[in-house]
């Protein structure tokens, strides 16, 4: 039993060439997720789950498990995580291995660290949730977005035409970092967002989607101003 963690990090990027073991800031961008979750000491097992024998050679050499490669099935653009995590804990299982919970963690998070997973872990256990992952404010009120409708710029909910920003509800969106979930109930559900689902709260500086190379750009800035900070706060 215990917590196992899973690092889904499939070959074949297409427009990131290399993308899960490209040199982040001097590493693979890889190794920040292994290590963070090796760090966090709360891991039975940190494993990585991957068809490519070389991200499984860059995972062993930062302390990641590969016990087994994805499958061909598991391996595609249509292939989801909740797909990858099912096959990680069928395939356990046959190995006699179970977990209580399972955080799937990505292998391009390098925001993330061990006290952000530990926060995670405490929040699914203290509330007794089913998962648990990072999310951030939305840095404008979505009430009030836009949309073209043949050519026009129009409201996309025109009730909030008038509305003042700070009267609007918050909007939070996921940060796409890392998902604890209780594994009973994600066998059961078989989706990342259960229907008792929990939540943190971070700071825009602490996420970055990497869809591009600007983005990858942008997320090294980022990551070197949000240790910069870090420093500052700590003197």
């Amino acid at each position: 039993m215990g917590n196992l963690a899973i690092i889904p990090a499939r070959g074949g990027s297409k427009r990131i060439p290399g993308k899960n073991i490209r040199p982040f800031l001097g590493k693979p961008i890889i190794a920040y997720s292994i290590e963070s979750a090796i760090d966090s000491g709360i891991f039975d097992s940190v494993m990585v789950s991957t068809d490519s024998d070389e991200i499984a050679k860059t995972a062993k050499e930062y302390g990641a498990e590969v016990p087994f490669l994805r499958s061909v099935k598991n391996a595609d653009d249509h292939a989801t995580l909740s797909d990858v995590v099912m096959e990680v804990i069928h395939s356990y299982k046959e190995k006699g291995k179970e977990y209580d919970n399972i955080c799937c963690i990505l292998p391009t998070a390098p925001f993330i660290s061990g006290n952000k997973i530990k926060k995670g872990f405490e929040e699914l256990i203290s509330k007794k949730l089913q998962s648990v992952f990072p999310v951030i404010e939305f840095s404008y009120p979505i009430q009030r977005c836009l949309a073209f409708d043949e050519g026009k710029i129009k409201m996309v909910w025109n009730e909030f035409l008038n509305s003042r920003s700070q009267d609007l509800p918050k909007r939070f969106h996921d940060t796409g970092q890392y998902y604890w979930l209780n594994t009973k109930a994600f066998l059961k559900e078989g989706t990342l967002f259960t229907k008792n689902s929990g939540a943190i709260i971070i700071s825009e500086l602490e996420a970055q989607d990497i869809d591009t190379l600007t983005d990858w750009k942008l997320a090294e800035i980022k990551y070197e101003l949000m240790l910069d900070y870090g420093k500052e706060n700590t003197l």
